[in-house]
């Protein structure tokens, strides 16, 4: 069983007033440790939020770098708990014609180059393991996402380490499931969103009456979903992110 949460933090520039990210940090922390996910799958982690995840997130490895060409800005990063998982392997690449390329990017898309972390974990009881890809899509173009998206299932198809484990993919697609881009999920058939009945996630720390659902936990088949949950915790106004992170406990059949 593998205990999975999606968590786009929101990137910190001391913005967001009551629900600056200063402000928001002990609630993040108690929230993590009163779920205990196996592994979480973060959004917009500015370098020194990467920093401050690793000081305070003591039973996890982090992994993960920066999307830019000197591999600093914003990640997404892959924390898994140091007593239950070993790492296999690790890439992270780009969402571009050339994916090895730091700060590469598709010229149909935002200046905002997009990187994805990829991790093959073991679980060190059972011995399973598990391909998990976290996401974070483009922000503004139709096409950017369809293409990005396109790419990972593209590398999907052709991996040839592990090519038979369960796959994970998760994060922020920016995109509601019935738009254009989304479709392109069709083109991996095996592919499921696990937390399709949680409804919205996006919510602008409460500014929302109805929440966009644009972060999604897709996983093939051969898992199965026995618990979805959306943390919408509030604290006197202050919540743990402009998202709701998603968590997801799966089997394998």
């Amino acid at each position: 069983m593998i205990k999975l949460a999606a968590f786009n933090i929101r990137c910190d520039y001391n913005q967001d007033g009551i629900n600056c990210f200063s402000a928001r940090k002990p609630f993040i922390l108690k929230k993590i440790a009163q779920e205990q996910p196996h592994v979480i799958c973060f959004q917009e982690v500015l370098p020194h939020v990467a920093v401050w995840l690793k000081e305070n997130l003591t039973e996890y490895y982090l992994i993960g770098c920066g999307r830019s060409s000197t591999l600093e800005d914003e990640q997404t990063t892959i924390a898994y708990q140091k007593g239950k998982y070993n790492l296999i392997s690790m890439e992270t690449f780009w969402l571009s014609k050339t994916p090895s390329q730091p700060g590469s990017r598709y010229p149909q898309q935002s200046i905002c180059p997009r990187a994805c972390t990829e991790a093959v974990l073991q679980n060190l009881q059972t011995r399973e393991l598990f391909r998990i890809i976290n996401v974070h899509l483009d922000h503004e173009g139709t096409l950017a996402r369809t293409l990005g998206l396109r790419q990972i299932l593209q590398k999907l198809r052709e991996e040839k380490g592990f090519p038979d484990i369960p796959v994970i993919l998760a994060g922020d697609f920016n995109a509601f499931p019935d738009s254009q881009e989304m479709q392109t999920m069709k083109e991996y058939p095996g592919l499921r969103d696990m937390a399709a009945l949680a409804g919205g996630t996006f919510h602008d720390y409460g500014k929302l009456a109805q929440p966009e659902k644009i972060d999604y936990i897709f996983a093939e088949d051969k898992l199965c979903s026995c618990g979805i949950e959306k943390w919408t915790d509030c604290h006197d106004g202050v919540y743990l992110s402009d998202h709701y992170p998603l968590c997801v406990e799966m089997y394998t059949k």
